[in-house]
């Protein structure tokens, strides 16, 4: 059964269209949204370049009555569906949406910092090893000098390479995610 109060629900996006969806349902009356996003910055080929990224991939959650918007909430621009089992919308309980904006500093963008630590994998981006990859042995200087290990012509070697030339497996999604869902509750019928 369809609550008559408002709830909120999780809405499923096109892809990379997260944020534009959701500042078009803030438009209509009795819709608040909350689009949590990721910001970071990566090492790419052309140098440091900040990103911002939904932390959950064409997911977002929007408050509203479903008896009365629903319809509207459905067909909104770049909205696929609102999650829902057996044909029924699926509320998620209030106080996880409480705990992820606590988690996410009652903003909707969190910046993430990720560094490169020891054991991880990187690709050298500058210079004449570009394109090599390694494992990190040793962080030295508050992140600004690494030192890996790389396999190079059969063997392995040493090499001390500033960190901003390399890029890092690390997934900055995984991390926030995992630092966020620490709650116990997620999604529960009404």
């Amino acid at each position: 059964m369809i609550s008559t109060e408002p709830e909120w629900y999780c809405l499923h996006t096109k892809p990379k269209c997260e944020h534009s969806a959701a500042s078009v349902l803030r438009q209509l009356d009795g819709v608040e949204t909350f689009c949590p996003r990721i910001r970071f910055q990566r090492s790419t080929r052309r140098g440091k370049v900040w990103f911002v990224e939904a932390l959950f991939p064409s997911y977002f959650f929007a408050r509203f009555d479903a008896s009365t918007l629903l319809r509207a909430v459905k067909h909104s621009q770049n909205v696929i569906r609102v999650v829902e089992f057996g044909g029924i919308p699926v509320c998620v309980p209030t106080q996880s949406i409480a705990s992820l904006r606590r988690e996410m500093d009652s903003s909707e963008v969190r910046e993430i910092k990720v560094g490169i630590k020891v054991g991880d994998s990187v690709e050298v981006t500058e210079g004449p090893m570009r394109g090599l990859s390694g494992i990190v042995e040793r962080v030295h200087d508050g992140e600004e000098r690494v030192r890996i290990l790389l396999e190079f012509l059969g063997r392995q070697s040493v090499v001390e390479i500033s960190a901003g030339k390399l890029i890092s497996d690390t997934v900055p999604r995984a991390a926030a995610v995992a630092a966020s869902l620490k709650s116990d509750g997620d999604i529960a019928r009404c």
